[in-house]
C-alpha cells in the first residue's frame, strides 16, 4: 500500500476521525445501538490485494430499516483486564475495510491488556472460514450474509437483518463459534454503472439491464459462482446476457472508469460512491440481503477470555456506524492512509486506548 508524508497522513486520519466521531458521539447520545447489510465489504480502487503490515503481538448507503441489537453487554471494561489472559490470534480477509475492522478490534483489546496478534489479508470468506475452523486462527470479522449464503450454503438470502443473524449464529454455533454483537452499519452488496450510461438506457433497477442486451458486469473471481454476483442476476432478473470480467478486488471502479466494463459489483460503504459518478441500481429481487459485521470467535477462547473480552469487542462494533465506517474507508482506500493508523486514531477519538 502507498504511503504518503506524515503530515498529510495526519491531516487525512483527523478529517476522517473527526466526521466518524462525530457521528459515533451522536448516534450514542441518542441511544443508537448495534444492528444495521450483502456479500464481502468496501475493497475500493485504490486498495490493494496485498496485506498492509500485519500488526504484532503486545452515494448510496444501504436502506434504512430495522435491525436487529445482537445480544451481550456494549459496555468499555475498565482498567486492563485482559492483563494475564490467553494470547489470541485474529485474522482478517482480503480487502480495505477487513483491515480497518482487524485493525479496530485487535488495538481495542490490546487496549485493555489482552495479548492479540492480528494475521491480515488470509483470504476469501471460504480461505478464513477454513483457517478458524483448522485453529490457525482464533477469531475474525466476518458479514452476516455472508455467513448465511456462502458458509452455511442457504439457498435463498433470508428476509430480514434477524433472520440472517439467526442463521449466521446457528451455523457458527454448530462448529463451536460464538457470533457477538453485529455493527450498526451494514456493508451490502450492489451494482453500479456510470451516471452517464445509466442515464443513456434509462437503467434505475438491476432488472432494466435486459434493455441493454449483453452487458460486462466486473467483480472478484469468486462473483462468478455467488448468488450474490452472477448467479443471482441469472436466476432473479433473468440477465443471461451478462457477461462476467474477473479482475482482482478493489479494482472494479478503475475498470468501470476506463470504459472496460458497464457494470461493476460495489459494496454501500464504497467511499467513491460519494463522488456522485456512479449510478447504484435498485436490487428489486433482494439477491444482496443483509450484510452486518460481527465478531466470530472460538467459544472456548471466551471462557478463557472473561467477559471484558466479549464487551470490548461489542464496544467497538456499536461504534461502527455507516458514517463512521465510509469515512475510515475513504482515510484507507483513496487517501492511501494506513489502515493501522486510522483504527489508532478513531479509537482514541473514542476513548478506546
Amino acid at each position: 500500500m502507498k504511503r504518503v508524508s506524515l503530515v498529510s497522513r495526519t491531516v487525512g486520519i483527523a478529517a476522517a476521525v473527526s466526521l466518524a466521531f462525530a457521528v459515533s458521539a451522536c448516534s450514542s447520545s441518542s441511544g443508537g445501538g448495534g444492528g444495521g447489510g450483502s456479500t464481502s465489504a468496501a475493497a475500493t480502487s485504490g486498495s490493494s490485494s496485498s496485506a498492509p503490515a500485519s500488526s504484532s503481538s503486545s452515494s448510496s448507503a444501504a436502506p434504512s430499516m430495522s435491525v436487529p441489537s445482537g445480544t451481550g453487554n456494549a459496555n468499555l471494561p475498565a482498567g486492563q483486564p485482559g492483563k494475564g489472559k490467553p494470547a489470541i490470534v485474529m485474522g482478517d480477509k482480503n480487502f480495505s475495510e477487513e483491515y480497518l475492522l482487524g485493525e479496530l478490534y485487535s488495538q481495542a483489546l490490546r487496549a485493555k491488556g489482552f495479548t492479540v496478534t492480528l494475521k491480515g489479508n488470509i483470504g476469501s470468506s471460504t480461505t478464513i472460514n477454513a483457517a478458524l475452523q483448522s485453529g490457525k486462527i482464533d477469531m475474525y470479522p466476518e458479514y452476516t450474509g455472508v455467513i448465511a449464503t456462502v458458509l452455511a450454503g442457504l439457498a435463498d438470502n433470508p428476509k430480514s437483518a434477524a433472520q440472517t443473524l439467526s442463521v449466521a449464529t446457528q451455523y457458527e454455533n454448530k462448529h463451536g463459534f460464538a457470533v457477538l454483537n453485529p455493527t450498526p452499519f451494514q456493508d451490502a452488496d450492489g451494482l453500479a454503472t456510470m451516471k452517464a450510461y445509466a442515464q443513456q438506457h434509462g437503467l434505475k433497477a438491476i432488472g432494466d439491464l435486459k434493455k441493454v442486451g449483453s452487458f460486462t458486469y466486473a467483480g472478484p473471481p469468486e462473483n462468478a459462482t455467488r448468488y450474490q454476483g452472477v448467479v443471482g442476476l441469472k436466476k432473479a432478473y433473468g440477465l443471461t446476457q451478462v457477461q462476467f470480467k474477473p479482475v482482482p478486488i478493489g479494482s472494479q471502479y478503475q475498470a468501470l472508469d476506463q470504459g472496460k466494463v458497464n457494470s461493476i459489483a460495489i459494496f454501500t460503504t464504497d467511499p467513491q460512491l460519494a463522488s456522485g459518478k456512479y449510478t447504484v441500481l435498485t436490487d428489486t429481487k433482494g439477491i444482496f440481503g443483509f450484510q452486518q459485521v460481527v465478531p466470530v470467535v472460538k467459544k472456548s477462547l471466551l471462557a478463557k477470555e472473561g467477559p471484558a473480552f466479549e464487551q470490548t469487542l461489542n464496544a467497538v462494533s456499536k461504534l461502527l456506524t455507516t458514517e463512521a465506517i465510509i469515512a475510515m474507508n475513504k482515510a484507507v482506500a483513496i487517501d492511501q492512509q494506513d489502515p493501522s493508523a486510522v483504527a489508532k486514531a478513531f479509537l482514541q477519538a473514542n476513548h478506546i486506548s
